[in-house]
């Protein structure tokens, strides 16, 4: 499908064109009909699907430019990915002339209240932020008929979403509702129910990486073996840039700690960081001063480094589906990269997981420190195709199942 079938005003086209996309992405090719409609959307999409784009030109086709108070309301988690946001639609609405207006803390407070007294179309803010100038009186929401919830999961594990049930009690009630959320957890859901009205679900599953251009490996270790073998990678493959993921924020901090007493320049990133400390970091991550960004799933998701040429999977993620997105981060503007997964003996079930939700069968790799033994297909399991057993050296542990 062509971006011409969607029907969109010519302003929109020329902008479009202009920023090179060929086509709608999945998720924009699913949604901008049914928002259309004026529908409320739940879509699970993670970044990089193109969602932006798709509630932007959304946001863009249906905003009166002439009434100078806002008419769309996009809340992010962070300031990276408000700052992005506002990019995005800036450069989608050149032709419109909108007036956009972000807010987040860490900057002038002063200075925002003046561009929202100079009129905005459109406010793109974090929850904080946004509640401060609504208390302030200096933010009006009665005239906001469409609200985006953007990577809303991640506003849930930031601590967020009590700000969002207030600033969506200042909105009317028949507004249009976007919500997108990679993950789906009960309090998520529990926010659409009561802040939405029958939305209507998409589910996109995006891999902006060719998998080629990504060598996928795994090594079989013991819980206690796992950050001296880290260590061994990291001095054996030296990477450039590399991306470690962990399960908890409490591990991302461990870890950038231990990395730091060995010399190795480390740093974490998670949702318990103030804005200026994830600032920094990213900052740093970015500009090559630190060559390793510990960092769970969801602080990982703001992250938009081209040039990270390792992913390490220092733990396996909660949900398989998300392996795909973490190695995703390496491999960009075709480039090539590994990703590495460290996986315990008693895992065998998880990492099967992971390789039949993903489509994919991954080599293991050896390397000092590793478990001596191997993992063996078991053709009697028919659930798990590709499910696993584990040998220790010649004993076989006929008990290891499922």
């Amino acid at each position: 499908m062509s971006f011409e079938k969607l029907a969109l005003h010519p302003y929109t086209m020329r902008a479009i064109k202009e920023m090179g996309f060929a086509s709608p992405s999945p998720i924009q090719r699913e949604s901008i009909p049914v928002l259309k409609k004026g529908v409320d959307l739940i879509g699970q999409a993670m970044t990089g699907s193109g969602k932006t784009a798709a509630f932007g030109i959304h946001i863009i086709e249906h905003i009166d430019r002439r009434h100078h108070k806002p008419q769309a309301l996009i809340l992010t988690p962070t300031r990276e990915l408000a700052v992005q946001v506002t990019q995005e639609i800036r450069k989608l609405s050149k032709y419109h002339q909108l007036s956009i207006v972000t807010i987040y803390g860490g900057a002038s407070i002063n200075k925002q209240i003046d561009e929202l007294q100079r009129g905005a179309n459109v406010v793109v803010g974090t929850p904080g932020r946004v509640l401060d100038m609504i208390d302030r009186r200096a933010l009006h929401l009665e005239d906001v008929k469409i609200a985006v919830l953007d990577e809303a999961d991640r506003m849930l594990d930031m601590g967020f979403i009590d700000d969002v049930r207030k600033i969506l009690d200042w909105t009317m009630r028949d507004r249009q509702t976007l919500l997108f959320s990679a993950t789906m957890p009960q309090e998520i859901r529990d926010l659409s129910q009561r802040y939405m009205k029958n939305p209507q679900s998409l589910t996109v599953s995006t891999d902006a990486v060719p998998i080629d251009k990504i060598k996928q490996t795994f090594i079989l270790v013991e819980r206690k073996k796992k950050f001296p073998v880290l260590l061994t990678l990291i001095r054996t493959k030296q990477p450039k840039l590399a991306l470690i993921f962990t399960r908890t924020k409490f591990g991302a901090d461990k870890l950038a700690h231990q990395l730091h007493r060995e010399g190795i320049d480390a740093m974490a990133i998670h949702g318990d960081l103030s804005q200026n400390k994830r600032d920094r970091t990213m900052q740093e991550f970015k500009a090559g001063r630190i060559r390793f960004l510990v960092a769970t799933d969801l602080a990982a998701r703001g992250i938009d480094v081209s040039n990270i040429t390792h992913v390490i999977n220092f733990d396996l993620p909660d949900e398989p589906a998300v392996y795909s997105h973490r190695v995703g981060r390496t491999a960009r503007a075709g480039k090539e990269g590994q990703a590495i997964t460290l996986v315990l003996p008693e895992q065998y079930k998880e990492f099967s997981d992971v390789q039949r939700i993903n489509g994919q069968r991954i080599e293991r790799e050896h390397i000092k420190g590793e478990v001596v033994g191997e993992w063996f297909t078991d053709k009697k399991d028919t659930h798990h195709q590709h499910a696993y057993k584990y040998k220790f050296g010649q004993k076989y542990d006929s008990d290891f199942t499922n």
